[in-house]
């Protein structure tokens, strides 16, 4: 079959992105309810989601912020990560995940990845640790939870603090337990494409109470008006100190709302995406010129993202190509992630190319593949039927 882009018939009629949020009735009525009433912010309803995902994930503690960018640098905060520190994190994610060490004067060590499960690799990990190490943020790419016991026992004995970025791996399961209550501290994301969306907005989850407490006042200004924290004890009802620099990262009300009534509709979301998953593994595991992602079984993953990576001697087209020609078929293709320190301002930093050859290798040929709850099965077989008709057409 001719390709679009050459001319041929496209696939589908209208374009299919690769992610999408599910927003239905319940959920606008959700917002609705909280627009109307007494607080639109600093009200119930953010506790009220902070227990919901604690109680989801096993965690004693649970502390919203404005956005999982937000989260993860308060998290370095109560990590007590300052300038001198280094701060170990994968390349293949999103520039968050290592601009919060920046944030704090740290310094990001890049760690390559493991060119199967394309998760950060822990023997890499253990090459990167030196007396400046502070944290290591590992990240569940495509929530694929990550080898976390053996990152534990990299750093057992020391005073390295384990921030586990699970901003795509909200349902996934560690070992039979809910990736979010294992680590020191555990980073979701909220944003529209994530599995459960607040619009924006992010989480930290945590068992330490003493991150617990540093965490709530970081993301309101540092503000408190607790008798116990505050160094003037007679002040009157009105009195309140800041006692340290920190930030306004607070999640509204009515986004809290949301994320509340999308909570409800989580093992839909988990099972849907599952079974797409499964579907795409099924048949593309016989295409010849894509390699699959390799699932570790220790993670019963919840897929945010789903990732193929093009095998391009088998093909006489490069990535572009084959971008490009997916995209005329109206099936949405994407790429997670250019490397991190690939961006122009990392390189102005002193980062070169070259660092992790295992995850500039993968980035030069991987492809994000649409993956959301509301596609319909029409939507899945339009995706499978372009990847074979543009693979097949490009094969050597």
């Amino acid at each position: 079959m001719l390709p679009a882009i050459l001319g041929g018939k496209p696939i589908r009629k209208n374009p299919l992105p690769y992610a999408k949020q599910f927003i239905d009735n319940d959920d606008c009525k959700a917002v609705t309810e909280v627009l109307m009433s007494d607080f639109l912010t600093t009200g119930p309803k953010a506790k009220e989601f902070e227990e919901v995902i604690a109680d989801y994930v096993g965690s004693k503690f649970a502390i919203s912020f404005s956005n999982g960018t937000a989260a993860l640098h308060g998290a370095c905060y109560a990590a007590g990560v300052k300038p001198g520190d280094e701060v170990i994190t994968t390349p293949i994610t999103f520039a968050a995940s290592s601009n919060c060490a920046l944030y704090m004067g740290a310094t990001p060590v890049f760690a390559d990845i493991n060119s199967d499960t394309f998760n950060i690799d822990i023997n890499e990990i253990a090459k990167k640790i030196t007396n400046k190490t502070k944290a290591i943020i590992p990240v569940d790419f495509t929530g694929q939870a990550v080898d976390l016991d053996g990152i534990k026992d990299l750093v057992k004995g020391t005073d390295i603090v384990v921030i586990e970025d699970s901003a795509h791996a909200l349902g996934t399961k560690y070992k039979g337990k809910p990736v979010g209550g294992l680590a020191d501290m555990t980073e979701f994301s909220f944003h529209p494409v994530k599995t459960v969306t607040t619009g924006e907005g992010g989480i930290i989850t945590t068992n330490s109470k003493e991150y617990y407490d540093k965490l709530v006042n970081f993301r309101s200004h540092y503000i408190t008006r607790d008798p116990n924290q505050l160094e003037n004890k007679d002040g009157g009802g009105w009195y309140y100190e800041q006692l340290d620099l920190g930030y306004n990262y607070r999640l509204t009300d009515f986004q809290a709302a949301l994320g509340i009534s999308q909570m409800k509709k989580l093992n839909w979301y988990i099972s849907r995406r599952k079974e797409i998953v499964n579907k795409y593994n099924s048949t593309f595991a016989d295409l010849d010129g894509v390699i699959l992602q390799k699932n570790e079984a220790f993670s019963d993953t919840t897929n945010h993202l789903y990732v193929l990576k093009l095998d391009l001697p088998k093909l006489k087209a490069s990535r572009r190509e084959i971008f490009d020609a997916l995209i005329a078929e109206n099936i949405g293709v994407h790429v997670h992630y250019i490397p991190v320190y690939w961006h122009p301002y990392y390189q102005k930093l002193g980062y070169s190319k070259g660092l992790c050859p295992n995850a500039e290798e993968l980035y030069n040929c991987m492809l994000t593949v649409p993956l959301f709850p509301a596609m319909k099965d029409e939507d899945v077989e339009d995706v499978i039927n372009g990847f074979h008709k543009i693979i097949n057409y490009y094969k050597r």
